[in-house]
C-alpha cells in the first residue's frame, strides 16, 4: 500500500502514488457514501470510470450500487495454456486471419443464432430477471463476440516456455442494458426515498432487501455467467483456428476471472457486497490474470489474501490516458514502430486505434510492483498477435 488518505468519513488506501483528481474525486464520494464500509481500496491501476473510479473497489453494508459495477458486468478475462512452444510469423498470421473470419468484433454480432445450450440457464417466463428475458433473443446472436474499446484476443509467448491465448470481453448489450435500467431505477427511488447520497455522484443504490435489489443481482449474475459462456465458445473457436495449423494441441484447464462485478463476502467481521470494479479477487486460493497492453507484459498470478485490499488486485495495467488524449497526443507511427521493433502482429493501423496503443496505458510493471503485497507472480506472458475490438 503506497498511502492512506483519513480525512473522509471512511479511510481511502491507495496502492499507486499518483491518482489523476478526477478519480480521486470520485473515491471521495464512496468514502462519503452512507452505506459504505471500513475504507475504500484503490487498485495500482486506478483511474477514472463513471460515478466510481475503475480500479475500485468497495464494500456496502445492506445495499448494492448498480453505477460501483458498471455497465459492461461480468467483464473479464480467460486464457488458455498450450502444448505449443512456437509459431512461426507466417502460421500465426494464418491463425490470426482465421479467429477474424470466425469471431465478429467491434460492433458485429453473429450472422446467426447461436445454439441456446451455450447460454447460461433462464427461464424465460420468468419475472425474476425481466431484462435478460428481454435482450435473450438478441444476445444469442452476441455470444462469442469480442465487442470494442480494450477488449482483446491475444496470443503469448510464456516465460514457462509455452504458447499461451488469452481473451478479454464482457456482457455485451445484455449487461448494458441490465446495468442501464437498474441504474436508472436506483436513481428513480432514490429520489423517491430522499435518499441523502447526490445524484452527481452516480452512486444510487438499491436496498438488499428490497425486490428491485434482489432481482438487480440476479441478473447481474446472469450477466456475469454469459460473460463467461461468451469467452468460453471464443477459446472454442480460437482453439478450431490453431487446429487448422497444428495437429494434437493439448489444452491446459481454461483460467477465467472478472473484473465488473458484487458479491457478498465477509470482511472485518461483517457480511457485506463488495463491488469490484476494474479490480480482480485476490485471495489466497485465486489464480488471477493481470493483462499489460498490447506492446507490455501479462502476468498470471496467485493471490496474497491481503484483507487491507479486500483481497482484490488490479485488472490490468490501466488507462494513463482517455481515448480522445490518447488519439490527440499520441504518434501512430512511433506507436506502430515500437510494436513493429518488438515483432508484434499489432492492431495500431490508424489514428483512430490510437486509444488502445501502449503509451496509453500505464507502465504494467510499475503496476505489478505497486502491488506486490497483493499478489505473486506465476507466469510472465509476452504479446506475440493481437486482435483487438
Amino acid at each position: 500500500m503506497e498511502k492512506i488518505i483519513s480525512t473522509e468519513n471512511i479511510p481511502i488506501k491507495l496502492w499507486l502514488k499518483d491518482i489523476e483528481p478526477g478519480a480521486l474525486n470520485q473515491a471521495i464520494n464512496l468514502a462519503n457514501h452512507p452505506n459504505a464500509f471500513h475504507h475504500i481500496a484503490l487498485m495500482p491501476d486506478t483511474h477514472v470510470g463513471f460515478g466510481m473510479p475503475i480500479g475500485g473497489v468497495l464494500a456496502t453494508k445492506d445495499v448494492i450500487i448498480p453505477n460501483a459495477v458498471g455497465v459492461d458486468i461480468g467483464c473479464g478475462i480467460c486464457t488458455v495454456r498450450t502444448s505449443l512452444r512456437e509459431i512461426p510469423i507466417n502460421t500465426l498470421k494464418g491463425i490470426m486471419g482465421v479467429i477474424r473470419q470466425t469471431i465478429p468484433v467491434g460492433f458485429s454480432h453473429q450472422k446467426f443464432k447461436q445454439n441456446n445450450t451455450l447460454m447460461p440457464d433462464v427461464r424465460h417466463d420468468s419475472k425474476e430477471m425481466p431484462i435478460v428475458n428481454q435482450e435473450y433473443k438478441s444476445a444469442l446472436y452476441q455470444i462469442g463476440t469480442l465487442g470494442g474499446g480494450n477488449h482483446f484476443i491475444e496470443v503469448q509467448r510464456g516465460k514457462d516456455g509455452f504458447i499461451w491465448v488469452m481473451v478479454h470481453s464482457g456482457s455485451r448489450n445484455i449487461g448494458y442494458k441490465v446495468a442501464t435500467h437498474y441504474n436508472k431505477l436506483a436513481k428513480s427511488l432514490n429520489e423517491k426515498w430522499k435518499i441523502n447520497v447526490p445524484l452527481k455522484w452516480d452512486l444510487a443504490y438499491l436496498p438488499l432487501n428490497s425486490s428491485q435489489g434482489q432481482i438487480y443481482q440476479k441478473e447481474m449474475q446472469y450477466c456475469v455467467d454469459f460473460a463467461f459462456a461468451s469467452r468460453k465458445l471464443m477459446m472454442e473457436r480460437i482453439k478450431e483456428a490453431i487446429s487448422y495449423f497444428f495437429d494434437d494441441v493439448i489444452y491446459n484447464e481454461m483460467i477465467n476471472i472478472a473484473h465488473n462485478y458484487a458479491a457478498q463476502e465477509k470482511h472485518f467481521g461483517k457480511k457485506v457486497i463488495v463491488h469490484r470494479k476494474g479490480a480482480t479477487l485476490a485471495n489466497k486460493e485465486t489464480i488471477g490474470i493481470i493483462p499489460g497492453s498490447q506492446g507490455m507484459k501479462s502476468y498470471i498470478v496467485k493471490g496474497k489474501g491481503n484483507l487491507e485490499s479486500f483481497e482484490s488486485c488490479s485488472h490490468g495495467a490501466g488507462r494513463r490516458l482517455g481515448r480522445r488524449q490518447a488519439r490527440r497526443q499520441l504518434d501512430l507511427k512511433s506507436e506502430q514502430k515500437a510494436l513493429d521493433e518488438k515483432s508484434i502482429l499489432h492492431s495500431i493501423r490508424s489514428r483512430r486505434d490510437l486509444d488502445e496503443a501502449p503509451s496509453a496505458y500505464k507502465d504494467v510493471s510499475i503496476v505489478m510492483k505497486n502491488q506486490d503485497d497483493l499478489v505473486e507472480i506465476l507466469v510472465e506472458l509476452e504479446p506475440l498477435a493481437v486482435i483487438k475490438g
